[in-house]
């Protein structure tokens, strides 16, 4: 089982910048994939970005597009989510996840398909 410790959070005003980390223990990690989720309050969690298991792939949701990075650390079992050009309506609690699937090639990513999840940690961007 793997616990995922997100770090990183915090209050910034719109058009600032948040870097957060994801740490990764208890199994091995540079074989899964690893996505960044969010959820507002009164909202559906949904989906931020996505890292293929290798880093070589990524893919982001349209509003996130362009103003956020996805990377990982494979050597420090870390996934990173670098957000730039914040809006306030990036304001959630930003969780990471790994994949169910090893070795995962495709481009085909769901919730469904993150079996482990860490706490979350909040982000508010202020207008």
């Amino acid at each position: 089982q793997v616990q995922l410790v997100e770090s990183g959070g915090g209050s910034v005003q719109a058009g600032g910048s948040l870097r957060l980390s994801c740490a990764a223990s208890g199994r091995t990690f540079g074989i899964y994939a690893m996505g960044w989720f969010r959820q507002a309050p009164g909202k559906e969690r949904e989906f931020v970005a996505v890292i293929s298991w290798s880093g070589t792939r990524s893919y982001y949701a349209d509003s996130v597009k362009g103003r956020f990075t996805i990377s990982r650390d494979n050597a420090k079992n870390t996934v990173y989510l670098q957000m730039n050009s914040l809006k306030p309506e990036d304001t959630a609690v930003y969780y990471c996840a790994q994949d169910t699937r090893t070795l995962y090639g495709g481009t085909q990513f769901t919730t469904a398909d993150f079996g482990s999840w860490g706490q979350g940690t909040q982000v508010t961007v202020s207008s």
